[in-house]
């Protein structure tokens, strides 16, 4: 037995969300209406509808609703502007009740009746006098939410050391975990500096080529081990993953990179 999905994206390297699209002719890039828990939202088709198998899914999907149309679309632009004053509102609150929180962004859902709004700070936040003000104010139901650094950067954007866009923004749409591992396996300096990324957490590229540099060091003969070459007994003194070398001491003390073909162990 089989069920049909779709998969739905809300923002650009947003995270993949998974509706039922019932009878919908939908594709990719079209806009649809959907139902979430914080009610009526626009997203966009990022997966077009396909048959997976009953177990493949973690219980009933909700539907997509309906198609949206232009006028969904132009609502949705209009509340992203209304937001964008709401924020500015919110921070004049902020600084009146000195709250040490970070503002990072708001939104509206889709009929206009929440209103959320994201920041960050070092500490837990008593925002509840806030909530009240902001609930006055706008004459709909307001909920703040603390995120970590890494959706900070994700939500305020970036370059990243390698002078592009920053991956989370691009499309990255959930994050994994990154260990300093991964940068000894690549043989990468351990200095936090030189492999943290702007959010102060170790970049997330570090992940990409984690298992191909795993993979290729099982290959390779470990530093200090007795290796036989043409030019006779030597000791590894370094390896070159990417190149499939290694660097030996020969007993003349002399240093010579040789292709792994070359070198018994």
């Amino acid at each position: 037995m089989s069920d049909k999905i779709v998969g739905i994206r809300f923002k650009k390297a947003g995270k993949v969300y998974y509706f039922d699209p019932v009878d919908f002719e939908l594709e990719i890039n079209n806009y649809v209406i959907v139902e979430t828990s914080r009610g009526p939202e626009l997203g966009r088709v990022v997966i077009a509808p396909r048959q997976v198998l009953a177990n493949e899914t973690t219980g009933p999907l909700k539907p997509v609703v309906r198609k949206a149309d232009p006028e969904d679309v132009k609502r949705a632009q209009e509340l992203e502007e209304k937001a964008e004053e709401a924020l500015i509102e919110c921070g004049k609150m902020v600084g009146e009740l000195q709250l040490p929180m970070k503002l990072l962004s708001a939104e509206y859902n889709l009929d206009g009746s929440r209103l959320t709004i994201l920041f960050s700070a070092e500490e837990r936040v008593d925002f509840r006098e806030l909530v009240r003000r902001l609930t006055k104010r706008f004459k709909v139901k307001v909920e703040l939410r603390q995120v970590g650094t890494r959706d900070e950067a994700k939500l305020m954007g970036g370059f990243g050391r390698c002078g592009r866009p920053l991956c989370c923004i691009s499309f990255i749409d959930e994050f994994d975990p990154v260990s300093i591992r991964m940068a000894k396996d690549q043989d990468l300096p351990l200095n936090p500096m030189k492999i943290s990324g702007v959010c102060g957490r170790l970049m997330c590229c570090l992940a990409y080529e984690s298992e191909q540099y795993r993979a290729m060091k099982e290959k390779l003969p470990k530093v200090g081990q007795q290796v036989s070459t043409s030019m006779g007994e030597a000791k590894v003194v370094g390896t070159n993953p990417l190149k499939e070398t290694v660097l030996v001491e020969l007993e003349s003390e002399a240093t010579v990179e040789l292709p792994l073909s070359e070198v018994s162990y």
